[in-house]
């Protein structure tokens, strides 16, 4: 304690020179910008697994879990991909995938619907997957099983190593604030790191169990205040504090 209030008497947010404050601002800024970019993307992506513009418990059980009703590219089409083609075109697409994806109907309609409006990003090493190929369209024609170990191991160590390093240099920051206990400024540090942790976690309990969906929510909120609230009091204190005291 005596050491923190040490630190905090010679080097703190309001007392900062003019230089840290710019390069903290410009960081905080940054990065805030980016949370809410982050929020768009999920809304564009899973917010539209069931069809529907807003994200909700279905969303989140078919993007993990699957639709086991349901195929792949059906999802896909009600969902994120609704805008990139026609109501008829989807329908056709939908229709075949629904009988089985046959042979003949891809030769015969479904490949110059896919080569129009699909082909454009499912090319040849795409990361979304090559839909030049039939057996590649097909597959996904198949019962929708959600989102593959494989590609949530390479996401969950992506979220784990990019948000861990943001969430670390913000609490650096924010370490720095005036006025807060020693003690709630640790469980403010703590706390989005405690919920990304059950935010990635609640994926592959989602993957297993559709009951546990709610998780993915609870993290997601969690970890989104714990970092607007160090975000915002680090400008506070930065900028609003030195004013206040001169006046």
């Amino acid at each position: 304690m005596k050491d923190t209030n040490y630190i905090l008497d010679r080097v703190s947010l309001p007392k900062l020179p003019l230089s840290f404050k710019i390069l903290f601002t410009g960081y905080i800024i940054s990065v805030g910008f980016g949370l809410l970019m982050a929020g768009v993307q999920i809304m564009m992506t899973h917010g539209m697994a069931d069809g529907k513009v807003g994200l909700s418990l279905d969303d989140i059980v078919y993007s993990y879990y699957g639709n086991k009703q349901g195929t792949k590219l059906e999802a896909k089409l009600n969902g994120s991909m609704k805008m990139n083609a026609p109501d008829a075109e989807r329908l056709e697409l939908i229709k075949w995938a629904r009988a089985g994806a046959p042979k003949d109907q891809y030769d015969a309609k479904i490949k110059a619907i896919v080569d129009k409006y699909c082909t454009i990003c499912h090319v040849p090493g795409a990361p979304m997957g090559d839909f030049t190929k039939y057996e590649n369209i097909k597959a996904t024609a198949e019962s929708d099983h959600g989102a593959s170990f494989a590609s949530l191991t390479r996401v969950s160590h992506i979220h784990l190593f990019g948000i861990g390093f943001i969430f670390f240099f913000v609490g650096a920051i924010f370490t720095l604030a005036e006025g807060i206990g020693c003690f709630w400024k640790a469980v403010i540090v703590l706390t989005p790191f405690v919920f990304l942790i059950i935010d990635i976690l609640s994926w592959w309990l989602t993957k297993l169990n559709p009951a546990f969906a709610w998780l993915t929510i609870i993290g997601g909120i969690g970890y989104s205040v714990a970092a607007a609230i160090m975000l915002f009091t680090s400008l506070w204190q930065m900028w609003i504090t030195p004013l206040r005291r001169k006046s």
